[in-house]
């Protein structure tokens, strides 16, 4: 639905109103950053720090480096680089004059998620806000929901069992130099060859020389654990220091291709795990389910994402419907309505069952209902968007609590990029009007 175009009469105060509109408007971000209630997330983050020691950084400068990294789809060394060349930058972060050096370290975005945590949620509640207030989303379009679950990939690369038991093996040896514990012999180098044969004789075929390399590393990482197991017995803090390591070394030793049950995927990211969601292209997807919910009937500013969250250990589709459709509803404050889904969600457990449609469904589907269950696929193009112009596609974050950390703000980007669209259209619609009207009136003006 576009803006409507107003008529044009003429009159003084139309056009000074307009003018007024233009000069305050001289940039999306500056709109933006004005709509945003900085008081109120302040007052939200302030009971997360303490009143004693350093004073911490603004949080409008931080949440303002998180909203611009989201929106423009930078890592943190980018939005960090950036913000010392870009004004407007600057200007969302509440800065009355112009930097030339950038006043803190890149980790702080670091730990800044981390302290957040589930405060999260309340940049994408306000991204709704801010929507609703400039028009882009009504409180009509919070009542008819699309939810719909994708995969998160983790930055790892296709496990293989080569591939693991190399980064085992290198792992180990980095800890074991980090705690000066002397290994009797590295295998640096032995593995290194083994892992980049085990990886032609896959690609010719010649499975019986593949399998000899993985014997090979398979062996060489048994005699790294059990050395790295003799020299530090009985010392206790670096039994603590290695019982994780180890423990996923292990793991990675024992384990089978075929084998049913938990797998390790990753040596540094024990987290990851192997999703199937049935594509020709990707038929097995490394890294945490992630949920997603958008608004049925496009709004005024198009399809905005009203609620996402990680989903770890792989639920079934239909056991989270329930609680997502609770979460959606106390985010937005609005009560839903009608909840479209695909055939993955057979078997909800949703309150009102009812309410739920899902796609093939023929008893019940008529009129309204039967047109917005065809929009239900709408939602696919928005996880496109979430994983091409977001962080979606790919979690560079650390642990679980990166991985849904990841999951909130990539949804609070696409909200916000919706947003900057919004307002930037509507400029563009109100420059034209007034252009008409400066030629109609000198038209008019002009001699016969």
């Amino acid at each position: 639905m576009r803006p409507k175009k107003h008529r044009t009469t003429g009159s003084d105060d139309l056009f000074r109103a307009r003018l007024d509109q233009i000069i305050n408007m001289k940039h999306e971000l500056v709109q933006l950053a004005g709509k945003v209630d900085w008081d109120w997330i302040d007052g939200e983050v302030a009971p997360l720090y303490s009143e004693n020691g350093r004073p911490g950084i603004a949080t409008r400068f931080m949440i303002g480096l998180l909203l611009l990294k989201q929106i423009y789809g930078l890592s943190d060394e980018g939005v960090c680089e950036r913000w010392v060349h870009d004004p407007y930058f600057q200007y969302v972060t509440g800065e009355e004059f112009f930097q030339h050096a950038f006043p803190h370290e890149r980790s702080d975005l670091s730990h800044w998620r981390k302290r957040l945590g589930d405060k999260l949620e309340l940049l994408l509640a306000e991204s709704l806000r801010v929507a609703h207030e400039a028009g882009a989303l009504r409180s009509q379009d919070l009542k008819r929901v699309t939810v719909d679950t994708t995969v998160q990939p983790k930055a790892i690369t296709f496990p293989t069992d080569a591939k693991l038991l190399h980064a085992a093996i290198k792992g180990l040896n980095r800890l074991a130099r980090k705690h000066g514990v002397r290994l009797r012999q590295s295998y640096l180098r032995i593995a290194k060859t083994a892992a980049m044969m085990a990886g032609r004789y896959a690609h010719a075929k010649q499975f019986k020389r593949h399998q000899r390399q993985l014997r090979i590393l398979r062996s060489r990482l048994g005699r790294i654990i059990r050395d790295i197991r003799r020299k530090i017995e009985g010392q206790t803090v670096l039994e603590n220091a290695f019982a994780l390591p180890l423990s996923r070394a292990s793991q990675i030793r024992s384990q089978q291709q075929r084998q049913r049950g938990w797998k390790l995927y990753s040596f540094h990211a024990p987290e990851v795990e192997c999703i199937g969601k049935g594509k020709a292209a990707a038929p097995y997807e490394f890294g945490v389910k992630a949920s997603i919910v958008t608004n049925n009937r496009r709004a005024p500013g198009g399809l905005f994402v009203l609620h996402a969250r990680a989903l770890p250990d792989n639920p079934y589709d239909g056991h989270t419907l329930r609680d997502v459709i609770d979460r959606t509803e106390t985010l937005t404050g609005c009560a839903i309505e009608r909840a479209y889904v695909d055939k993955g969600y057979r078997g909800h457990d949703a309150q009102n069952p009812r309410r739920v449609f899902i796609s093939g469904q023929k008893r019940g589907v008529f009129g309204v209902i039967k047109r917005e269950l065809r929009r239900r696929s709408a939602i696919e193009p928005i996880i496109g968007h979430l994983k091409a112009d977001g962080h979606l596609g790919r979690c560079y974050l650390k642990g679980r609590a990166g991985d849904a950390a990841n999951v909130i703000l990539s949804a609070v980007g696409h909200n916000f990029r919706r947003i900057l669209a919004w307002l930037r259209e509507l400029l563009c619609l109100i420059l034209v009007q007034l252009w008409r009207t400066f030629v109609r009136h000198a038209t008019l003006n002009s001699p016969s």
